[in-house]
């Protein structure tokens, strides 16, 4: 992904707790894709929100070892947060790399120079996937394998 490629979507305005909003894609413009979270205080306080695809492997989240696909995440990038914070991850183009990094840095002066940060991981989701489920919950009539 490029620094315009994520530039380039614009984030809605949080609907007011309780309350729903919807999105009409333009079917003559860019085909940007909508992604629906359940709501929380971490995602409605996202000022500029942006959503980013991401193989577990690409971000070195550890998922069972059965597991052998990469997996797609979702990943809310708050653009408005475009500063540097400490135990944050951040989304960094860093120039001469292809595509933007997705990366934490212990302090300021740990970012490659000339980098610029676009904005900082809110929330990350990982997808329930069948390999997840426990084999045995102890009651027969519930158990797959008895």
């Amino acid at each position: 992904m490029t620094k315009d490629e994520f530039l380039a979507v614009q984030s809605e305005p949080s609907p007011e707790p309780g309350q729903w909003t919807y999105d009409f894609s333009d079917p003559d413009g860019p085909q940007l894709g909508t992604v629906a979270i359940e709501g929380s205080n971490v995602v409605a306080s996202a000022e500029d929100p942006v959503v980013i695809i991401a193989e577990h492997t690409s971000l070195n989240v550890p998922l069972p070892e059965v597991i052998k696909e990469p997996v797609d995440l979702i990943v809310l990038v708050d653009r408005a947060a475009n500063r540097f914070a400490e135990r944050k991850f951040l989304v960094v183009d860093i120039p001469g790399d292809v595509g933007l990094t997705i990366a934490a840095y212990p302090t300021k002066a740990d970012l490659p120079p000339n980098s610029i940060i676009l904005g900082q991981v809110v929330l990350c989701q990982i997808p329930w996937l069948p390999s997840m489920k426990p084999t045995k919950s102890g009651f027969m009539e519930v158990d797959e394998y008895f």
